[in-house]
């Protein structure tokens, strides 16, 4: 996948609310089959579509991208064997040994790409028109749909929902919105219409859990303004909450799912330089764990001859060994741990 697929490609994952992180290799030291200016695209499940190189650098940069998109911060990597380089690096810069046996190198940056918010105001206000105009002006997806055509398929678990409908509908576009279980649902009006509303739908079944959801009234308290004040109130109160992390609006599996992965790979990636016994022995005691729990088969293991951090599976070049399964980056290395047993 390159030129406009590869362009299209990423615009296609921002229309639908998924984060993704892109990688380019901006410096190559051959031989190597990663060349500069090569891109990939890595979404938070681990999805690469483009090319930045080999079966050495391609699942590095894989759980970097992760990270990447978890953490929003873009890095600049330097792939390499650990004798190439000295351990003086530019600021900035993070080195990942890898073991390879063409001997290249690789610079890679990485950025994330989060997509911007959606964002659906329910009514036909002028308030509700100034809510999306603003929220337009700041990039955000926005639409603005009138409270009898408002459905649960018109959100989804990353949009934000601003109900607007100033009496008419309310209770019909809330229900809707709780359906739809989006990242946030505001009702507009005041204290009092907001507990009318909700003491309502929890007369008629509605769960207590999804109605305590409902941000009522939205937006931050200015006193009396003007329904263009209401709309500057409520979206700073939206950015305010993205901006610390309580909108869920990147895509699946988002920050959570990410930092969990990195609890069991980060400790892979960057401390490579385990290429002694320290990384196989780490392997073993692991894989030796999981196989007397009778745990399933781990995504990712260390191989215990280079100490890089492998997708645990078929094409990991797996090793039984007194019933435990090593995995390695490539036959090389499975071949050299078969001959000297010693390193179990």
């Amino acid at each position: 996948m390159d030129g406009w697929a590869f362009l299209e490609h990423g615009a296609d994952l921002a229309r639908r609310g998924e984060s993704f992180a892109l990688a380019t290799v901006v410096w190559r030291q051959g031989p190597s089959s990663g060349k500069e200016s090569c891109r990939a695209i890595v979404t938070a499940s681990g999805e690469l579509h483009g090319w930045i190189g080999g079966a050495c650098a391609e699942p590095v940069v894989i759980r970097q991208a992760r990270e990447v998109i978890a953490e929003g911060v873009p890095r600049l990597l330097l792939l390499g064997t650990p004798d190439q380089f000295s351990e003086s690096l530019p600021d900035g810069m993070l080195f990942v040994p890898i073991s390879c046996s063409s001997e290249g190198s690789l610079e890679v940056y990485i950025e994330p790409v989060q997509p911007s918010p959606h964002l659906v105001v329910v009514g036909h206000s002028p308030m509700a028109q100034t809510l999306g105009e603003l929220a337009r002006a700041l990039g955000w997806r926005a639409d603005v749909i009138a409270g009898e055509d408002f459905t649960a398929e018109h959100a989804n678990a990353r949009s934000i929902v601003v109900v607007a409908t100033q009496g008419h509908h309310d209770e019909e576009a809330i229900t809707a919105a709780v359906a739809a279980k989006p990242a946030y649902i505001g009702l507009v009006g005041s204290a009092k219409r907001g507990r009318t509303v909700l003491g309502y739908l929890a007369e008629r079944g509605v769960p207590a859990a999804e109605l305590e959801r409902v941000h009522s009234p939205a937006g931050l308290d200015l006193g009396r303004t003007t329904h263009q004040e209401i709309a500057v109130a409520i979206l700073a109160e939206l950015v305010q909450l993205r901006a610390a992390g309580k909108l869920a609006v990147a895509g699946p599996g988002g920050v959570a799912e990410v930092g969990e992965a990195e609890a069991t790979t980060g400790a892979g990636v960057t401390g490579g330089a385990g290429v002694t016994g320290g990384a196989g022995a780490a392997a073993a005691a692991g894989a030796a764990a999981g196989a007397a729990a009778g745990a399933a088969e781990p995504a990712e293991a260390v191989d215990p001859v280079c100490g890089m951090t492998v997708t645990a599976g078929r094409g990991a070049y797996p090793l039984e060994l007194d019933g435990v399964t090593y995995y390695f980056c490539c036959l090389g290395c499975r071949n050299a741990f078969a001959k000297d047993k010693s390193r179990c």
